[in-house]
């Protein structure tokens, strides 16, 4: 069976990984004509767009309510922190965020952030790029350790954090050891070595 890399046919456990501070952030150039930009005011509606192409949203309201919860507050602090990716007809097509728990701004841990590529820019060789400039802006704050909170349905993405080097946080695995196990089945990382895989059938959410 098949999975799409943002997949509503799988159940969803909540899945936190962590980069220990002695892995260096591996560099990936973007194809020719594209660049990066960061963040300036106005590009909320970019950053929403992105979101939803890559179906992180079902609807406009609901990107307007995740930039509300996670980003309103701290607009002032996205420049040099929001990245986007650039196309070469000069439309963003791609996102991550070097960032920190918007509910708590003061526990000193540094968060990879809303990670997407559009979906007609996907297979263009853009995410570890993106990724990448994140995940060293973070580095150069001075973050050591770093974290992204992600979702087996996006299994995919899943992936590409293990192989920059995030490993399952150990509080996780204990919520969440279902979850890894179905990871295992659906990317055979490495890193999952020691969790046994799911069965298929297992991993297929119940239709309503």
């Amino acid at each position: 069976m098949k999975f799409d890399n943002h997949d509503s046919r799988l159940k969803y456990y909540h899945i936190v990984m962590e980069m220990d501070d002695s892995v260096p952030v591996e560099t990936y150039d973007l194809p020719e004509g594209y660049s990066f930009v960061t963040y300036e005011d106005g590009d909320k509606e970019d950053w929403i767009s992105i979101e939803w192409s890559a179906k992180e949203f079902t609807c406009y309201a609901d990107g307007i309510n995740a930039w509300n919860r996670y980003y309103a507050k701290y607009e002032h602090l996205l420049p040099g922190r929001m990245f986007f990716v650039v196309a070469p007809n000069g439309e963003k097509v791609a996102t991550a965020t070097a960032f920190f728990d918007p509910n708590s701004p003061d526990d000193g841990k540094a968060w990879l952030h809303w990670v997407a590529v559009r979906r007609d820019y996907q297979g263009k060789g853009l995410a570890r790029p993106i990724i990448s400039k994140a995940l060293s802006r973070l580095r150069e704050l001075g973050h050591g350790k770093l974290f992204v909170s992600t979702q087996t349905t996006t299994w995919l993405a899943c992936k590409l954090y293990m192989d920059f080097g995030f490993r399952p946080e150990a509080e996780n695995v204990r919520e969440s050891e279902f979850g890894y196990r179905m990871l295992k089945t659906l990317t055979n990382h490495p890193a999952l070595r020691d969790f046994e895989p799911a069965a298929i059938e297992e991993m297929l959410a119940e239709e309503e």
